[in-house]
C-alpha cells in the first residue's frame, strides 16, 4: 500500500489513477488529519508526501514519521512545487528518500516510486530480531515463538515492533501511546490491555515484556539482531 498526501485534487487523482494502472495499491489522502488516520489503521510500504499542506505543512509531518518507532522505517518522497536546492536538502536531511519537485511527469514518478521500494525492501529483508525464543522478521511479518507462528492484531503488532526498536531499553507509556495511537488517544489504560494481551499471545516469550513501574515497559533478555 501506497500513501498519498496531496490536497491538490487534480493532482492526488492523477497520481493515484497513474499508480494504480502500473499496478500498485495506493490511497489518497487530502488533509494530514486524514493521513494520520490512516496510519493509525494501517501502516504504508511507501508515502508520497507534498510539502505545502492546509493544517500541517510536509516537513512537519515528515519529521513525525521519522521520530515515531513504528513509522521511521517508511521510506518517503516529497512531491512538491518547491525546487529549490534548499527546500530538497531539508527534506532529504530530515529522512525523506528521494524528491520530486512538480510539475513532474508520472513516468519519472513511477520510476522513482519503484527505485525507492526496491532500496527498502532490501534493506529491510536484512532486519530480524531474535529474543529468547521469540523471532520477529517485520519485512516479511513473521513473527513465531519457538518455531510456532503467533497471530497479533494491527495495534499488538505495532506495540511489539517499538519495543523491539527500542532494543532494551525502557519505552516510556507516552511514547507507545503516542507510536501506536497517534497524538489524539483519549484513555492510557489502553496500552496495559494491549500489553496483557499481547504477552497472553506471546505464550513463553511473554514473560519477556517487563514492567518498569511509573515509566513503560521494555523486552528483556538476551539480543540477537
Amino acid at each position: 500500500m501506497i500513501y498519498l498526501l496531496e490536497d491538490d485534487d487534480n493532482i492526488r487523482k492523477l497520481v493515484c489513477y497513474a499508480l494504480s494502472k502500473e499496478g500498485f495499491e495506493i490511497q489518497g489522502h487530502s488533509s494530514p488529519k486524514e493521513f494520520w488516520q490512516g496510519i493509525n489503521t494501517e501502516l504504508p510500504e511507501l508515502v508520497l508526501l507534498d510539502i505545502m499542506l492546509p493544517e500541517e505543512d510536509g516537513l512537519s509531518v515528515l519529521n513525525k514519521l521519522k521520530g515515531n518507532a513504528a513509522t521511521e522505517h517508511i521510506p518517503v518522497i516529497m512531491l512538491t512545487a518547491k525546487g529549490s536546492e534548499f527546500d530538497k536538502v531539508t527534506g532529504l536531511d530530515m529522512g525523506a528518500d528521494d524528491y520530486v519537485a512538480k510539475p513532474f511527469g508520472t513516468m519519472e514518478l513511477i520510476s522513482r516510486v519503484r527505485a525507492v521500494l526496491r532500496r527498502s525492501q532490501k534493506t529491510q529483508d536484512d532486519r530480524a530480531y531474535t529474543i529468547g525464543g521469540l523471532y520477529v522478521n517485520p519485512a516479511k511479518h513473521i513473527i513465531t515463538v519457538s518455531g510456532e507462528a503467533v497471530s497479533l492484531s494491527y495495534k499488538e503488532y505495532l506495540l511489539l515492533i517499538v519495543l523491539l526498536e527500542a532494543e532494551g531499553n525502557v519505552v516510556e507509556r507516552d511514547r507507545l501511546l503516542t507510536s501506536v495511537w497517534g497524538e489524539y488517544y483519549t484513555e492510557s489504560r489502553t496500552l496495559d490491555v494491549h500489553i496483557r494481551k499481547l504477552r497472553v499471545k506471546l505464550g513463553d516469550a511473554g514473560k519477556l515484556i517487563q514492567t518498569i513501574k511509573g515509566i513503560g515497559y521494555k523486552l528483556g533478555g538476551d539480543w540477537n539482531e
